[in-house]
């Protein structure tokens, strides 16, 4: 495909993942008046992100799954329409139990987007020039970020936070046209399809109650009672019967083979460190711009704006770097290391710390971000076999969302418990009641409009202090995300598409695997580098120890007795399981002319034979004419 045919087909998908963003970032700095509008508390505030994140993170490994098994373009119609829906129904919410049962629907349809809309990509894009495209989603990803906040702020200052959840509706409904009208994929070969259900309930419930015990644990039950022990142990249960069924399961929701790559299982573990630096920080910001900095729904989405625009800049060029240069390590080494680095600082502010400095900590967040978010995604994508594409990109995007998940549920657990202390005791200190902020006390979100000055200030210290403590948190976790990119197989990037690598797989099995075996293959000054004997396929093997024969060859004169050069992979297809005695039918003579043929020189096959890597060849020729 043309770029121009490649950025058709994806306009569709980057609106869909712009209203996977919106359905978050929209809300983001409105929810503390949304949360005070409908009489809700810190836990309802935590909640209605968390329902959103949760369902998200339950619902993102079945998408995945299934776009293995199904119609891609459907499913991604379906999630949009599923979205579409739950978010109009959002809208009319009269109280906070109504807004995040909706919100779970909202979180379903994000989920198909966010694994899907990637899947697709490796379909119509090879892992060389994705790293380009990848940038074009990082951009759609800010656009969504900075307009979301902003946009948010605006409505809910000038006509209502009701249409928050209305905005998004006229892009899904263009994302849903344009789908239809522009993105082609060939039909999956028919087959039965397989669901397992017990591993979706299985996960689904384990991860749901690991969730919920950790977002209401310490607050509406006390950790060591019999409510916390009963919520934990269940979940540890639960979780030990999925691992079991997948393990014995023909199609796993996420296939547990996948640890064995490596890349995967580092992609994974620095994806939950990052899912909690990006999901929590980033909701948090919010109330840090409101409760801390007395600033309207407006002004905070502005005043966050330097984190999404280092998101946007490192995306973007890191992006084209990487697709111009196809190395990709280097620049998450750095990412990594400047989101570490941002949230250590960030845990250092204060209510009336100077906004130029705040900037500054924020941009470098986002400037991190942005360098390893989606290319974690890439270099999975890269390393696994195209039969499993969707259920390792969902499982990279489930492992992110389930580390954001907790990580929001348990720093807005921290900060709920540390604004209401710092807040009591500096009403105490005063000599005020706390019950003077209302009904709810120090545990109610306050309308600081409503709030004299005195008890104003001491309100935005608490919270300044309260968010400066969730980064805290969050800023040790990055450390783990340096380590696993440092330690992530610094893989060669592939300049197949995932349909050819697919066309290739179906037409040529014995093609396939030599062509993904030979993709591990890094070249250096014109050279093959040395193959893996534990991990590089036969026809890797073959490939690099025939190479070695071109020396010895190379000044082999040419005579009548010189066989053609033929394939081995053709002369082996003739005849399998007919092995002939013929001159030309002999396996001996077959790895000689596909020796022949790698090393480039034809040379007599009795020259040939005086090698000592072809003697060596000789010797496993039934594990050759195996292979």
């Amino acid at each position: 495909m043309s770029h121009r045919e490649v950025l058709t087909a994806l306009s569709g998908l980057l609106m869909g993942m712009l209203v996977a963003i919106l359905s978050s970032t929209v809300v983001s700095t409105s929810l503390p008046r949304i949360v005070s509008d409908l009489n809700g508390s810190q836990t309802s505030y935590t909640w209605v992100i968390t329902a959103t994140l949760l369902a998200t993170t339950v619902s993102t490994p079945l998408w995945g799954k299934f776009s293995d098994l199904t119609n891609r373009k459907v499913l991604l119609q379906v999630a949009l329409v599923l979205f579409v829906l739950a978010s109009v129904a959002a809208g009319f919410s009269q109280n906070t139990a109504t807004l995040i049962t909706f919100r779970v629907f909202q979180g379903l349809g994000a989920g198909g987007l966010t694994a899907l809309v990637q899947v697709v990509m490796s379909d119509i894009i090879s892992p060389r020039e994705r790293g380009r495209y990848m940038g074009y989603l990082g951009a759609v990803m800010s656009v969504g970020t900075i307009g979301g906040p902003l946009l948010g702020g605006v409505l809910t200052d000038s006509i209502g936070w009701r249409w928050n959840f209305f905005v998004g509706v006229p892009v899904g409904v263009a994302a849903l046209i344009v789908i239809q009208r522009t993105l082609h994929l060939p039909p999956k070969p028919k087959k039965a399809v397989v669901v397992d259900y017990w591993g979706a309930g299985l996960i689904a419930g384990g991860v749901s109650l690991l969730l919920v015990w950790v977002s209401l644990g310490g607050k509406q039950f006390d950790w060591n009672s019999t409510t916390s022990w009963l919520m934990g142990v269940g979940a540890a249960v639960l979780l030990a019967l999925a691992v079991v069924v997948e393990f014995r399961s023909k199609e796993p929701i996420i296939p547990l083979t996948l640890f064995t790559n490596r890349t995967f299982t580092f992609a994974v573990i620095a994806s939950l460190s990052v899912g909690v630096a990006m999901f929590g920080t980033s909701v948090f910001l919010g109330q840090y711009m409101q409760l801390a900095r007395g600033q309207s729904p407006t002004m905070a989405g502005i005043l966050t704006l330097p984190m999404v625009l280092g998101l946007l800049i490192s995306s973007m060029v890191a992006g084209a770097l990487i697709s111009k240069y196809g190395k990709w390590k280097p620049y998450m080494i750095v990412g990594s290391i400047l989101l570490a680095a941002g949230l250590f600082l960030m845990s250092t502010i204060e209510y009336d710390t100077n906004f130029a400095i705040v900037s500054v900590f924020m941009a470098m967040m986002g400037l991190g971000i942005g360098m390893v978010m989606q290319n974690l995604v890439l270099v999975v994508q890269n390393s696994v076999d195209v039969s499993v594409v969707g259920a390792a990109s969902s499982s990279v995007a489930f492992f992110r969302s389930l580390g954001g998940t907790i990580g929001v549920s348990v720093m807005g657990a921290v900060l709920g418990t540390k604004v209401s202390g710092y807040i009591t005791d500096g009403l105490t200190d005063a000599g005020v009641d706390p019950s003077a902020l209302g009904s709810g006390g120090s545990t109610s979100i306050p309308d600081l409009s409503t709030v004299p000055g005195p008890i104003r200030t001491i309100i935005e210290s608490a919270y300044g202090q309260g968010v400066a403590d969730v980064f805290l948190i969050a800023a040790p976790l990055a450390i783990i995300t340096i380590v696993f990119v440092c330690l992530l197989p610094n893989v060669e990037l592939g300049t197949k598409t995932g349909l050819q690598r697919a066309a290739a797989k179906t037409d040529d099995p014995a093609d396939g695997a030599a062509s993904a075996s030979a993709s591990a293959s890094v070249e250096h000054d014109g050279g093959a580098a040395p193959v893996d004997a534990n991990a590089a396929s036969p026809a890797a093997k073959g490939a690099a120890a025939t190479a070695g024969l071109a020396p010895a060859v190379s000044s082999a004169p040419a005579t009548e007795s010189t066989p053609a050069p033929v394939s081995p992979i053709d002369e082996g297809q003739r005849r399998h399981h007919s092995h002939t005695t013929t001159a030309t039918g002999t396996i001996d003579t077959i790895i000689a002319t596909g020796a022949a043929e790698v090393a480039g020189h034809p040379v007599p096959a009795d020259e040939l034979a005086e090698s000592p890597v072809f003697s060596s060849l000789v010797e496993e020729k039934d594990v050759a004419a195996d292979r």
